[in-house]
């Protein structure tokens, strides 16, 4: 199971548009996300009941700080100190089911392209820095997604308290 934190859906529209106009059309089988947990198991009632309680919380303002490339990618790399808090909390909690991935520090991002050469995703990059002006989105909860293989099947969406 993978669980990303939900955007609201004008910011979801932008990155969506982003990573059409950049990702390599026969991969780009995913919309934008913000994933928090690569690989929990779907079948521990301890996580799945921990869920809703985790969302009981205001919505979380995450700052845009900037585009990075990651070799043959870029993204835009996103801040947020309540987001790194409640991640914390989550490893804490569930440290005994994370693969290596889930256990490091969270660097929360929004992926616009990946499965391209390096040169290709630095030209990105400096295309999307060059009218760049930090921006916030807000977001609006957990998901859990099952992987399969490539896209991602929606399992369940667990709003923020408003």
């Amino acid at each position: 199971m993978i669980l990303t934190l939900q955007m609201e859906d004008s910011a979801q529209a932008y990155f969506n548009a982003l990573r059409a106009a950049h990702f390599p059309t026969h991969a780009n089988y995913l919309d934008a996300h913000i994933t928090l947990f690569y690989k929990l198991p779907d079948e521990d009632a301890g996580i799945l009941a921990a869920l809703p309680g985790l969302a009981r919380r205001p919505p979380l303002l995450l700052d845009v700080t900037g585009v990075f490339s990651f070799g043959l990618g870029c993204a835009y790399s996103l801040h947020c100190q309540a987001l790194s808090e409640l991640h914390a909390a989550m490893q804490q909690q569930w440290l005994p089911h994370l693969i290596k991935q889930d256990q490091q520090p969270l660097r929360p991002h929004i992926t616009i392209q990946n499965k391209v050469t390096a040169y290709k995703a630095t030209q990105t990059r400096e295309k999307l820095m060059e009218n760049f002006s930090p921006f916030q989105v807000k977001t609006t909860g957990l998901h859990t997604w099952k992987y399969l293989h490539g896209p991602w099947k929606p399992l369940n969406f667990y709003p923020f308290a408003r």
